[in-house]
């Protein structure tokens, strides 16, 4: 069955309604058009006669049929005729059987003394009803014309943001670009403005979930990856030392050697599932007041060693009684994480610095790599899950892949900011640490 659109439907019920509406003006108001009509035609008739009237006035019956046979003479249009009292006729014209049946248009005029005179005008009487009946059949034709132009001006004007709008759905369904379209002060526009609000919202939350997806495949195949390769290693060793092939005979050699590739294994695991629990914020945070300098000087003691063997120096510039509000576990893990990233991203030889910088009420914590720098589109991807700048260092360095991801989700839940940038000395990595920190729906003081 083929769809009527929205138009047709708005200008075919419009048309109706208007037709009937002027169908039903027309009924009830077509016997006062009718009464007018012939009041109208009962005040000529009046006019043309009340000469003759005003002649007969007082005069005998013999001076009466003298005028009147005068006035007839004079105008042969007219038809009349006179009765007396006992309503016998005591003239009429030739014409007088054209003299309508009815009431309607006649005069009766009291002439003499006990005549009447009953008058109509021929003219009228013929065109009474005939010109009524064609003037109203021509208001009749201007009204419906008039309404089927305003019923298509209006299904019109009703019908085309309806329209738009369809097309712009239909886009809509297929996430094209929607440009909104002119903006209008009533219900449509209204409802185009909500429309393409939730699109937009929508089209967002879609774009969010698919790029959530992409991250999940990512994570997944990354972990994968990540726990096979131990696990893999694993095999081949216990599977040496099953079959006693060669140097695989010295069993507590390799079972230690499964045991580390147990441990980063173990290790890994273990930064995925804090990785879950700081989305799915199922960590409780516990701010207390923390010293700054002491908890950068404690976290840096477990990477002393390794810069010495660097020959990297390290120095430390933050003023005693600094403090801040902050999640000390949480913290230093941050801590942990990024300077073991500066220690193992810095040249030998190379320097590090950490100091602090009062903005706006908070401490900001800066880490320097000096000399070193990274390229700005791989900047966003290091915060990636698994993501390594360089594919040519191995898991022997110790790294997962997950320490920077861990920094992102551990300041973000503690609603404090970060940033990793290149300057002219190298690559700065600053987190700002508030004395009042907001935690999420938590405000501590």
């Amino acid at each position: 069955m083929k769809k009527r659109g929205i138009f047709i439907k708005v200008f075919s019920y419009t048309t109706i309604f208007l037709i009937l509406l002027v169908c039903v003006t027309i009924a009830l108001f077509s016997q006062q058009f009718l009464s007018f009509y012939n009041t109208s035609q009962v005040e000529q008739l009046y006019f043309s006669y009340q000469s003759l009237h005003d002649r007969l006035q007082g005069k005998s019956i013999d001076d009466i049929l003298d005028t009147v046979q005068e006035f007839y003479e004079n105008n042969q249009s007219f038809s009349f005729y006179i009765t007396d009292s006992k309503d016998n006729i005591v003239f009429s014209t030739p014409n007088i059987s054209n003299l309508p049946d009815s009431n309607s248009s006649i005069v009766k005029m009291t002439v003499g003394n006990d005549y009447i005179l009953i008058a109509a005008n021929q003219r009228a009487v013929q065109t009474r009803y005939g010109g009524l009946i064609s003037k109203s059949f021509m208001a009749l034709a201007f009204m419906l014309a008039l309404s089927v132009a305003g019923a298509f001006i209006f299904a019109r004007q009703m019908t085309k943001p309806i329209k738009q709008l369809t097309v712009s759905t239909k886009k809509m369904a297929n996430l094209e670009d929607v440009l909104p379209g002119a903006v209008r002060r009533d219900e449509l526009g209204d409802l185009a403005h909500d429309v393409h609000a939730m699109y937009d919202k929508l089209k967002d939350e879609i774009l969010r979930r698919r790029e959530m997806e992409e991250t999940q495949r990512y994570f997944f195949s990354a972990a994968s990856h990540e726990l096979k390769t131990p696990i893999a290693a694993t095999s081949v060793l216990l599977e040496g030392m099953l079959e006693n092939i060669g140097d695989y005979n010295d069993h507590p050699k390799y079972l230690r050697e499964c045991i580390k590739l147990m441990d980063v294994q173990s290790k890994i695991i273990s930064e995925i599932l804090e990785l879950v629990s700081l989305d799915d914020g199922k960590i409780v945070l516990n701010p207390e007041t923390l010293d700054i300098g002491y908890t950068v000087t404690a976290a840096l003691s477990s990477f002393q060693t390794l810069a010495e063997a660097n020959g990297q120096s390290i120095s430390v510039e933050i003023p005693e009684n600094q403090t801040c509000l902050a999640d000390a576990k949480m913290l230093k893990r941050v801590l942990s994480n990024v300077l073991l990233n500066a220690v193992q991203n810095t040249p030998k030889d190379g320097e590090i610095r950490l100091w602090t910088e009062p903005i706006a009420g908070q401490y900001r914590l800066c880490v320097l790599n000096k000399g070193t720098r990274i390229d700005p589109a791989v900047l966003p991807k290091l915060f990636d899950p698994f993501y390594r700048a360089d594919k040519v260092r191995n898991r022997k360095d110790g790294r997962s892949g997950l320490g920077l991801t861990i920094v992102q989700k551990a300041l973000a839940a503690m609603n404090i900011e970060f940033a990793l940038e290149n300057i002219s000395d190298g690559v700065l990595f600053w987190m700002d640490l508030p004395m009042k920190i907001c935690l999420k729906g938590i405000d501590t003081l």
